[in-house]
């Protein structure tokens, strides 16, 4: 199948596809949602844009095409994760008044067919929402502001000396429910590009990272997400908008164009990215179904 973009249009209040993300509004088309249809016919369900490909061979969510509810003022899109016990998500796009009823109703029909453990519904607000809640999808233009690197105990991780290098592994196993530990792994491995870290009494307590650029779909250079976070103990102290701004300025002379952010309403990176003047595109939050 192939979507209609006079009905989708008016329906997607945020830049957010199923299975993608959120994307750059410029390249936000029909050709997009249909590439995941495309996708996940194929053996490898990765599109050549899509973020995840940094970390694994084979995408663990697809969209389920065959149960796709497309007419005018409402979209179902649902996915499958098959991760854990596995997971249904009906992406609603819709300003029907029973549209939540249908995405619910969706979302268990699924969650029973294919054994999965989790069902959830996943809407959409727009920027000038007052009740924005869940995640906000920030944009950082490189293009509107210069970004100066910052003055700092902040550096590419291979340019401290060893001792404070070796103390990574400790730093990453106390923020490995941010996902440092994973990426040291990588780091280890010599997969993944530069990580920015702060340094404070002679070890590492804050990083970012890694620092990658891949094109989008229409071939834009997009600074990737990174990690990002910083030891409970040295918050408070500027390190994190230390880092932050280190990787903005490092993205900006490496030649990205933009960078997209998620961050959880009212949460500290949320905070420090609205002081930094980033440009808000709307919400993403979820309801169990």
């Amino acid at each position: 199948m192939r979507f209609r973009w006079d009905w989708l249009r008016p329906v997607v209040s945020a830049p957010y596809v199923p299975t993608i993300g959120p994307v750059h509004p410029s390249v936000l088309t029909e050709d997009l949602f249909t590439d995941t249809l495309i996708a996940a016919s194929t053996d490898r369900w990765f599109l050549r844009y899509d973020k995840d490909i940094r970390w694994s061979d084979r995408k663990d969510e697809t969209v389920l095409a065959e149960n796709i509810a497309h007419r005018p003022g409402e979209t179902l899109i649902p996915t499958m994760s098959r991760r854990g016990a596995g997971m249904v998500k009906v992406h609603l796009y819709g300003i029907e008044p029973d549209s939540m009823f249908a995405a619910t109703e969706l979302a268990q029909k699924l969650t029973a067919e294919y054994g999965a453990g989790r069902a959830r519904v996943v809407r959409f607000l727009g920027p000038e929402s007052p009740d924005g809640r869940g995640t906000r999808v920030q944009l950082q233009d490189f293009k509107a502001a210069v970004r100066p690197a910052p003055v700092g105990p902040v550096g590419p991780f291979d340019d401290w000396p060893a001792g404070v290098r070796d103390t990574f592994a400790g730093f990453a196993e106390e923020m490995a429910a941010d996902g440092f530990a994973f990426l040291y792994g990588q780091m280890k491995a010599a997969k993944v590009g530069p990580v920015l870290t702060a340094a404070q009494d002679g070890r590492v307590v804050g990083a970012i990272g890694p620092m990658e650029i891949r094109p989008d779909a229409i071939g834009t250079p997009q600074l990737m997400p990174q990690y990002f976070g910083v030891l409970q103990e040295y918050r408070g102290q500027g390190l994190g908008r230390l880092l932050w701004r280190a990787a903005m300025h490092w993205g900006q002379r490496n030649g990205a164009a933009y960078q997209l952010l998620q961050t959880e309403v009212g949460g500290a990176s949320d905070r420090l990215c609205r002081s930094e003047g980033l440009t808000s595109l709307g919400f993403t939050y979820w309801q169990d179904a």
